[in-house]
């Protein structure tokens, strides 16, 4: 966890994967007609107000976007790659597509999901302010295959859960006991980690290298492929989101 363990709108879309939500995305993809003008779908980073959305990472293959967002906050019409979405916060937003249709989506705390590329406007209609981290993903699936001898799902299936994997990523719930261990494994694509708890862990590498380090619950990390073992040396669980990409490096 360095690699594991190490290394605000929810746009978490994480039901947003279905037919109708992805024929928009596509119809909007590039341009929009709205009252006869031909408008530019936006970067959502560019039209949102002061404060709500943080760049974390950005690179080739990724950008990692943390989104804080008060009740009643909106994001005007944005478009997204194909995405997953972590959220930190329960909340509920409302979100309005191209043509004017709207739906409401409710996300809890831990939540993870994928999107495919949509373009949307959205407003946080809940009483309590909403943290998510987003994964967009800029590049083509590569056909990467993860579950080699050293996969870390095969090597440890008591810890770790997968909860999506498609041609882009492969999203697996890893929940580390208090003095929990996960053997010895390897990523052999790039990856990201959002720490829903976080506390005290030791990354041991291959080499026989060790490193610790107490992170933060929200903290969120890029990692490039490496090999190594993680330790949870505290007294409370570890529970994380690795994000493993499956998408070209450029």
């Amino acid at each position: 966890m360095y690699e594991l363990f190490e290394g605000t709108c929810f746009h978490g879309a994480v039901r947003r994967v279905i037919t109708a939500q992805r024929a928009q995305g596509r119809a909007m993809l590039v341009v929009a007609f709205l009252g006869g003008f031909a408008v530019q779908a936006q970067d959502v980073v560019k039209i949102a107000p002061a404060g709500i959305v943080k760049v974390e990472y950005d690179n080739a293959q990724v950008r990692v976007l943390r989104f804080t967002e008060p009740p009643g906050s909106k994001l005007a019409m944005h478009s997204h790659p194909a995405y997953v979405t972590v959220a930190l916060t329960s909340d509920v937003s409302r979100y309005t597509f191209p043509g004017g249709k709207s739906s409401e989506e409710k996300t809890t705390a831990g939540q993870a999901g994928f999107s495919e590329p949509v373009t949307h406007a959205s407003v946080n209609i809940g009483d309590t302010p909403s943290d998510a981290f987003m994964v967009e993903l800029k590049t083509k699936p590569a056909g990467t295959v993860l579950t080699g001898a050293g996969d870390m799902v095969k090597l440890n299936p008591d810890a770790c859960k997968v909860e999506v994997d498609n041609e882009y990523v492969r999203v697996t719930r890893v929940n580390l006991p208090p003095h929990g261990k996960l053997a010895m494994h390897s990523h052999v694509s790039p990856n990201v980690v959002i720490y829903l708890t976080g506390g005290p862990g030791r990354t041991t590498t291959a080499d026989g290298k060790s490193e610790e380090a107490t992170i933060p619950p929200g903290t969120v990390r890029f990692n490039q492929p490496t090999e190594h073992s993680n330790e949870n040396f505290g007294n409370k669980p570890i529970e994380a989101v690795v994000i493993e990409l499956k998408t070209a490096a450029q």
